[in-house]
């Protein structure tokens, strides 16, 4: 099976740069994008769709040595890139004990009370968000959506789905790859402080995004759902 799938992506691939004349002057651009587009497909067919984990070889894993400078330097170019989201409190980076970067979201600039629409205001930063992951791709991007405990625990869990899906969603629109992105939602479950005053409530409106590294020979933890 894999086999099959590997020589009609390589075919296909053969016949697009053939494609592509020789004094086309986007001719190299458009090569590596075909190149891009076939270890796209390559990537995501080792993937079980159905359990999100890793089933095959990896393709462009991290050797374990690498990571942790990996890691410092996509850290560096988050901060760099979001330092004014930062300084206005409006978002912040963590680095965890494994490599894993976490960035939480105030949901109270990313998302009006009770709507799973990120604001038009927010896009920006979103989009400085994707700039720096597609730079960095040895990754998977778990967004994980957090609630108050203001009204029932079932609304609560499917408004944490639909903002983590946003997000997700908005990341691939700018071409962050479906194969790399997880979204979930744990409602009111894992509060950050009391619900029973407004500042704390606040800090539990949230969405959180783990950037995990892929690790050779330990690609699927990658994939796992991020709890720490």
């Amino acid at each position: 099976m894999h086999t099959t799938v590997f020589r009609i992506l390589s075919l296909s691939l053969i016949i697009g740069v053939a494609g592509c004349a020789s004094d086309d002057p986007n001719r190299q651009a458009k090569i590596g994008a075909g190149v891009g587009a076939v270890a796209g497909a390559i990537i995501g067919h080792q993937i079980s769709h159905g359990s999100g984990k890793w089933i095959g070889a990896a393709v462009g894993a991290l050797a374990g040595g690498a990571v942790g400078h990996y890691m410092d330097k996509q850290q560096q170019e988050f901060e760099q890139a979001l330092r004014k989201e930062q300084e206005a409190h409006q978002l912040e980076i963590e680095r965890l004990k494994d490599d894993t970067l976490k960035l939480s979201l105030d949901s109270e600039v990313s998302f009006d009370f009770n709507k799973a629409e990120i604001k038009p205001a927010f896009r920006p930063s979103l989009d400085k968000l994707a700039d720096v992951l597609l730079k960095y791709d040895r990754t998977v991007v778990h967004v994980v959506g957090h609630t108050d405990s203001v009204g029932s625990e079932a609304y609560n869990q499917q408004l944490s789905e639909r903002r983590a899906r946003a997000v997700v969603d908005y990341l691939a629109s700018r071409g962050v790859p479906y194969d790399r992105l997880r979204s979930e939602g744990r409602g009111e479950s894992e509060p950050r402080a009391t619900n029973a005053t407004e500042a704390g409530r606040q800090l539990n409106r949230r969405v959180e995004i783990y950037v995990k590294p892929v690790v050779e020979g330990q690609e699927q933890k990658a994939y796992e759902s991020p709890r720490y």
